[in-house]
């Protein structure tokens, strides 16, 4: 580029803080043009509804960085890249504590410090230029000057030039491979097991409830309460046995019945819409078809395609679990309700996110069609940190279950 007096101005990516006041409309054009898929393949668009931190903004600390294209010494040209990250306190494994006699029969989770990175985003035109690097080097570094030990991102296994960017560029390692369970809302309400009784949870009894079955569960939040309290939960569910009397967290922990289940519920309505886009006029007219029957004769109970390919806003439902040989059966009787809850709510589909070791994988109600397998990839941001109970988190095998935070969903 030619400066003034006929010298060559340097143009050089600067990586720094998003402004909300003169960034947002630039980084909302930047997203647009990374979610287009290739001519005549289906894509998947994420409006944001304005807020192009609404993914993060919920979580303890948070930081939203930009790429930015600047004439050496001058102003910038134009946001070419950005990312997210977010830091919390999780459970990564468990340890027991002695009694006074010296069993070793309660289990205490062990805490360490999580980042976590999301919203990765470079300008088609501007990829292969080591701008993501940048963002990420960038990103890391505010982790551990916050604290962090270790950092982790999700992404589609099938994403070669992300897997390889922090696989082989950013030395993460592959970790766990959660699948994400999708099912479409329809235009009837689904049917709820009348012998089972579902009552909705205060926030402080649900707290009570997660605390005691879930605390040693990997990614389990230590502010769970924060998620609880939280205006984007619409409830913690439980369900009982029809009969059943509930008198309080104590007297149910102390002595539950055979089986029960819990679920909690998070309005990402509210933070962002997706749409389908590629479409063909065939696959929009099939999908249209199947709602107008539905709808028609709901008694039927026909399953319906939502209007994917226009946007649509979803319900996921996280913090699923349960105990008793019939404990499955209480679970879907609680995505029957929630199924209900979100066509109240005209969502589109309702999501969760199980352990690939979880057995509730099979038990939930989802379309394959619809739903997928995410990879998470981990770092060690630190060596200097200790070891402490379950040694390097990194080495760990996966346990029969994880703890979805849906704020980073």
């Amino acid at each position: 580029m030619a400066a003034e007096g006929g010298s060559t101005a340097e143009i050089v990516v600067v990586v720094r803080e998003y402004n909300p006041k003169t960034d947002s409309e630039r980084v909302e054009q930047v997203e647009s043009s990374c979610e287009v898929g290739p001519n005549g393949e289906l894509s998947l668009y994420t409006d944001l509804l304005g807020d192009p931190i609404c993914r993060v903004r919920n979580s303890p600390a948070y930081l939203m960085l930009v790429a930015e294209m600047v004439v050496s010494g001058g102003d910038g040209v134009e946001i070419v890249g950005m990312i997210r990250g977010c830091i919390k306190t999780v459970t990564c494994g468990s340890k027991f504590s002695r009694g006074r006699l010296g069993d070793c029969s309660k289990p205490l989770p062990v805490l360490t410090k999580l980042a976590y990175i999301l919203g990765l985003r470079v300008s088609p035109v501007h990829r292969r230029m080591g701008i993501g690097l940048k963002l990420v080097h960038r990103m890391e570094q505010w982790f551990e000057d916050n604290g962090a030990e270790y950092s982790y991102i999700a992404t589609d296994d099938a994403n070669e030039p992300s897997v390889s960017l922090f696989t082989d560029k950013c030395g993460y390692a592959k970790f766990r491979n959660p699948s994400v369970l999708v099912h479409p809302v329809f235009a009837h309400r689904l049917p709820i097991n009348n012998r089972v009784t579902i009552i909705k949870l205060t926030p402080s009894d649900a707290e009570s409830l997660y605390r005691h079955h879930f605390s040693t569960t990997e990614f389990f939040p230590r502010d769970i309460d924060a998620v609880l309290n939280n205006h984007l939960n619409l409830g913690t569910f439980l369900a009982l046995p029809k009969g059943y009397n509930w008198a309080g967290p104590d007297k149910f922990l102390s002595s539950p019945p055979e089986n029960w289940a819990v679920m909690s519920v998070w309005n990402c309505k509210d933070v962002f819409k997706l749409e389908v886009k590629g479409a063909s006029k065939l696959r929009k007219g099939i999908a249209k078809t199947t709602r107008v029957v539905d709808r028609a004769f709901p008694f039927l109970r026909l399953p319906s395609l939502p209007k994917i390919f226009s946007p649509f806003g979803l319900h996921m439902l996280y913090g699923l679990g349960g105990s008793g040989p019939l404990y499955t059966k209480f679970i879907k009787a609680l995505f029957g309700f929630a199924h209900n809850l979100a066509k109240e709510c005209k969502c589109g589909v309702i999501a969760t996110e199980v352990s690939s070791e979880d057995p509730l994988k099979l038990a939930i109600p989802h379309w394959k069609v619809l739903s997928f397998t995410d990879l998470w990839c981990i770092k060690r941001l630190g060596e200097d940190y200790s070891d402490g109970s379950v040694g390097d988190w990194r080495k760990s095998q996966p346990g029969l279950s994880i703890f979805v935070d849906p704020r980073e969903f």
